[in-house]
């Protein structure tokens, strides 16, 4: 074993043995029965709410479903399932639950961001996220170890599908197709769920998708510009490309007078206030909504049964940077180490914020309104849309942003309930994971969200920080936040995972006597 791999597997048992301490604070179960009672079903498939219901679990299977009462009637107590010698009861009357949410797009923390995962993992769970997909991280032998011991719940922490990204780990570039079929075959005995591409030669992108599509594992891909002139998404999509992030690479694929986008001819692809300025004008390039090329890549990708994974949140700085970086959660729950690498800088990757300002700003808005009406007829003429955060870059922190994708999700056009089915039931589909999870029904894992407010009517109710309301009596209050996450048939106490996070910000911040302070101010 070289000095690398042995430092690798030194730091992945050390961060296991710090989790399984903390794994049994803040957790109930799991139990041979779990009834959890009085409560009103968002089961996720589209279906309108329904309660109050008893929902039975045993060893984290659902086993019934029983109505039992109606709205403002006392419920009888002889028409409720049974609850066995030691088993567990879990009172939800007046609360709503929801399936456990999937984020596709969710990176275990960063060592630029000074994130660790037990940080990240406690923000996701705090927040309903019970399933993540990481599309590339620190590499495969660090998150398949992270992997397991979520399936064995000796730590808190989503379920995890580990992509890996095309190349990571490999001795020497992938030059050939013969090379590219190799790395997927040895990716695949490593255990990993599919591949993240950033893109490559056309014949090595066909070789390693036709191969990851012969082994059955799935795809996802950001369509970078150093490679989309010469494959969008339509190539990618054609040759078994299963998800795409961000929008990359789908405005190339509707050009219709040109072939690239139109670069400035100053333009540095390295230099991240070019990159994202420009990107934001690509839109504006392509093919009219509902013009015929538009409908046609549209229709294709729909055969394809191709599934979009926009991430709107992780660009919305770009439209109001303002917004993002004075998010009320900034002061509570992100680290210094963080927040330091949110800042404008020419190094850390998306603090593009050389010289960022009303334009750049008006622009981007008029990119997400052409790039949400594709996504919301997409989703319309019966495409699959998910939700995906990639937090940890550009002002927006873990569990908070995931919120803020739902929110810009309903902006798109998305009903509350399209909104909820793009969060649980779609990210399961596109996992090939929906017959376990993804919805609350019988026979499905025990993944759930519990609240005491209802999320359809205010999706701000989800956030760790809760919403603002005023009372009869002219009070400010703040009502919401996930109360708890079940995940595997475990309890978990969300608010109780948020005072954690917030412990810890709170010694890193007085380890270094240190407060936020905008760009450009002084302490």
């Amino acid at each position: 074993m070289n000095i690398s791999k042995l430092a690798v597997k030194l730091l992945v048992l050390s961060i296991v043995i710090h989790l399984q301490i903390y794994s049994q604070d803040h957790t109930e179960g799991p139990f041979n029965q779990l009834i959890i009672r009085g409560v009103t079903l968002i089961n996720g498939n589209g279906a309108p709410p329904r309660g109050p219901v008893d929902i039975v679990v045993e060893k984290n299977i659902i086993k019934d479903i029983v109505v039992v009462g109606y709205p403002g009637v006392a419920i009888k107590p002889d028409k409720r399932p049974v609850l066995k010698s030691g088993g567990k009861e879990l009172n939800a009357e007046g609360m709503y639950i929801l399936p456990g949410f999937v984020d596709m797009h969710g990176h275990i923390g960063g060592v630029a961001q000074g994130a660790d995962s037990d940080y990240v993992f406690k923000l996701w769970m705090a927040h309903g996220v019970t399933t993540v997909r990481e599309p590339s991280g620190r590499g495969i032998d660090w998150t398949m170890k992270l992997k397991q011991s979520s399936t064995k719940n000796e730590i808190i922490a989503p379920r995890i599908f580990a992509y890996t990204g095309f190349g990571q780990g490999s001795s020497e570039p992938i030059s050939t197709p013969e090379m590219a079929r190799k790395w997927v075959q040895e990716n695949a005995k490593k255990g990993a769920d599919g591949i993240k591409f950033f893109g490559a030669a056309p014949e090595i992108m066909a070789a390693a998708l036709d191969e990851n599509k012969k082994l059955g594992l799935r795809s996802a891909c950001h369509h970078a510009q150093t490679d989309v002139a010469r494959w969008n998404v339509l190539n990618s999509a054609r040759a078994g490309l299963t998800t795409m992030e961000h929008w990359y690479g789908l405005p190339e694929a509707l050009f219709e007078d040109k072939t690239i986008q139109q670069y400035p001819l100053d333009y540095n692809y390295q230099n991240e206030q070019h990159r994202f300025e420009e990107a934001g004008k690509l839109w504006k390039q392509a093919a009219k909504p509902y013009s015929d090329h538009w409908n046609k890549v549209m229709n294709e990708l729909l055969e394809l049964d191709f599934t979009l994974d926009p991430t709107f949140n992780i660009y919305e700085a770009s439209r109001d940077l303002q917004r993002a970086r004075r998010a009320e959660w900034h002061e509570t729950y992100t680290l210094p180490s963080l927040w330091r690498f949110y800042q404008p800088s020419k190094i850390s990757h998306g603090s593009y914020w050389h010289d960022w300002g009303t334009e750049q700003e008006v622009v981007w808005k008029e990119n997400y309104q052409l790039w949400m009406t594709f996504i919301n007829e997409y989703k319309n003429r019966g495409g699959r849309v998910t939700v995906g955060s990639d937090s940890g870059f550009i002002f927006q922190l873990y569990g908070f942003a995931y919120v803020r994708e739902l929110e810009l999700l309903r902006e798109a056009g998305f009903h509350p309930l399209e909104v909820i089915r793009a969060a649980t039931l779609n990210g399961a589909e596109a996992l090939g994971a929906s017959d376990r999870i993804g919805s609350i029904e019988v026979g499905k894992l025990a993944d759930f969200v519990l609240i005491d407010q209802n999320p359809l009517k205010n999706l701000k109710v989800l956030y760790g920080t809760g919403a603002i309301r005023l009372t009869d009596d002219n009070k400010v209050v703040r009502v919401g936040g996930v109360k708890y996450t079940i995940k595997d048939g475990v309890i978990y106490d969300a608010k109780a995972l948020l005072k954690d996070v917030k412990s810890t910000v709170d010694v890193a911040k007085k380890k270094e006597n240190f407060s936020i302070v905008q760009p450009g101010f002084k302490e």
